[in-house]
Formats: C-alpha cells, sequence, structure tokens
C-alpha cells in the first residue's frame, strides 16, 4: 500500500511515517517502478507498535537503540529481547531504564504530595 493509505491505516501521517523511517525505527520499504514507497500489513503494524511505545513514554531516541530488536517484541508472544542494544549485555535494556525514571518521578511526586497536602492539612 501507498504511504497514504499505510498511514492511514497506522492511524498517523505520511510525515511520521518518513521521519521513523529516517530514525531508523521503520525499516526503508520497497518502492514502486515510478519510486513511491510501498507499505506491507507488517510495516503498518510495526507503525502501531511504535506509537504504542511512544504513548507509554518511550522516545524516539530510546526506540531507536532497539530498533533492531522491534519485530522481537512484536511477536505474540513477545520475545524477550533484553540488553541494551549497545553490546553489553549487563546494562539495563531500554524498557528497564524508562522504568526506573518512572519509579523515580513518581516518588518525587510522591514526596511533593505529601509536602503540599501537610501544608495546607489535607487528608490523604
Amino acid at each position: 500500500m501507498r504511504i497514504g493509505d499505510a498511514a492511514a491505516a497506522a492511524g498517523t501521517t505520511p510525515r511520521a511515517l518518513r521521519f521513523y523511517e529516517e530514525r531508523g525505527l521503520l525499516p526503508p520499504p520497497a518502492r514502486s517502478t515510478t519510486g513511491q514507497r510501498q507499505y506491507s500489513a507488517r510495516d503498518v503494524a510495526r507503525v502501531g507498535f511504535i506509537r504504542e511505545l511512544l504513548a507509554l513514554g518511550l522516545t524516539v531516541e530510546d526506540l531507536s537503540h532497539c530498533a533492531d530488536r522491534l519485530d522481537l517484541l512484536m511477536d505474540d508472544p513477545p520475545q524477550r529481547c533484553g540488553g541494551s542494544g549497545d553490546g553489553d549485555a549487563e546494562s539495563p535494556g531500554v524498557a528497564a531504564r524508562r522504568l526506573a525514571v518512572l519509579d523515580a518521578e513518581i516518588a518525587r511526586l510522591t514526596r511533593l504530595r505529601e509536602q503540599l497536602a501537610s501544608r495546607v492539612g489535607a487528608v490523604r
């Protein structure tokens, strides 16, 4: 399918598909004889998965570090693809680092809420 159809099927824009391709999140699609991008159903599913991961708080940069393993996560059931993507199997992966950031932010917000509640006498 052409870029406009693929973008609509994935719930995004042609510009986003080109952006994902430029950032290495989406492999370069096949081209028609006239040079138009041709996307498969698997490409559309990958774009949907990328959008899902972005909605969960991962960044394009995060995903670019593990773009070569996104297909493993798309499998049903998802295959484990640990590691950081930089060759160091001992370092935490992208998801583990993002979870640590979220945990730290939750702790910070919890402290902030408790401080505000104690100042105004609010009951939890």
